[in-house]
Formats: structure tokens, C-alpha cells, sequence
């Protein structure tokens, strides 16, 4: 029972169409030269125009001003782990991605049909299923996360949209009756870019 708030971000469970998911990721480039944040497992990243994954800055809101990438661009999926190349030359696995670490490549879950188990940030009913909503707050380069484990702490806002949002809630994995229920989304169509029609 979830008793406490206790959030990891989103973690990749199960494909929307009833196939386990069996684990597949898709190695994207991180800025070469290193960006200036923390990525976490569980983290939803962003395609920039260069064509690297950074950490998505927006909240899943809307599908405009806050689409996960900002300005409608939608997310590239949920990092799940890295390798980069330390001061020692040597080719290191992370968890997550640690600022200003050079010559990244991010393992990224970029299926659109994958469903993630999350935790809401409040109480919720039955009624959610099928709704729609985003995180609580944008992710940040320093608070979204932690170092020491490596996973996300970002909660998914347990008050829903009325309107376009980016996660839709498909259905609960904890009781409804927790003070801090875990569920299950996935992207809505046009918060992922593959679901889009225009680029980065």
C-alpha cells in the first residue's frame, strides 16, 4: 500500500497491445561535449534540433506550451540508463546520466505503445482510468532525481485534465483507496513525436 509519496518516475512494464515488454531500447546520442543536468531512469527526454536526447522540460500539460518537449514538441520516451566515457578515458554504465559526462549514449524506451507504472502525487478513484494528465512539475536538472540511486523522483499530477494532456492513465496497479496510488500510462498521441506529424 502506498501509504507515503515515494515516486521513481515512469518505469517500463508491459506494450498497450497485452505483450510483456521484453526490455528493447534505442541508443540515442547525448550532446558529446556533455549537458549541464543530471538524466535519471525514468526520466521523459526530448529531442533537440541537433538531433541528442536531453531531459524534456516541459510537464505533459498540454500539448503545447507544455507538451514534455515545450512549444508542442513532443517526448522521445523515457531514459532507462547510459555509457559514457569518464576524466579516465574509461567507458563507464550508469543508471543515470551525470552532468557534464562527455560522449554519452542513452538507452532510451522510445516505443509509444509501451505502458509505465507511475505514482500519483495524491489521491485518485476509479474514475481516472482513462483520463488524462502529465507530471506534477518539470522535471529539473538537480531535484528530479537521485544521484544515489540513479532513479527519477518525479510523481504524475493526480489532478487530471479536462483537456489534451500527455499521459493517459490506461489503469491502477495499487488499491485506489492508497493515499499515493501507483498506476499505469502511456503516451497520448501527439505527446510522443513519433505520434506527431511535425519535427523537432
Amino acid at each position: 500500500m502506498a501509504s507515503s509519496a515515494t515516486p521513481y518516475g515512469l518505469k517500463p512494464v508491459k506494450r498497450a497491445d497485452g505483450l510483456p515488454y521484453a526490455g528493447a531500447v534505442t541508443h540515442y546520442k547525448i550532446d558529446p561535449a556533455g549537458v549541464a543536468n543530471n538524466i535519471f531512469y525514468g526520466s521523459i527526454v526530448q529531442l533537440t534540433a541537433a538531433g541528442y536526447v536531453e531531459l524534456a522540460d516541459g510537464t505533459g500539460k498540454d500539448l503545447t506550451t507544455n507538451n514534455f518537449g515545450g512549444s508542442s514538441i513532443g517526448a522521445a520516451g523515457v531514459f532507462v540508463g547510459c555509457e559514457y566515457v569518464d576524466s579516465n578515458g574509461q567507458t563507464q554504465h550508469s543508471q543515470y546520466y551525470p552532468s557534464g559526462a562527455l560522449n554519452a549514449v542513452a538507452y532510451i524506451v522510445d516505443d509509444p505503445n509501451v505502458l509505465f507504472q507511475a505514482q500519483l502525487d495524491g489521491a485518485s478513484s476509479q474514475a481516472d482510468v482513462g483520463t488524462v494528465t502529465g507530471f506534477a512539475a518539470a522535471q529539473n536538472a538537480t531535484t528530479s532525481g537521485n544521484t544515489a540511486t540513479g532513479n527519477s523522483t518525479m510523481a504524475i499530477d493526480a489532478t487530471v485534465q479536462t483537456t489534451a494532456g500527455g499521459l493517459l492513465i490506461m489503469g491502477f496497479v495499487s488499491a485506489t483507496s492508497d493515499a499515493y496510488p501507483d498506476v499505469l500510462v502511456k503516451f497520448t498521441t501527439g505527446a510522443h513525436r513519433v505520434t506527431m506529424s511535425t519535427g523537432v
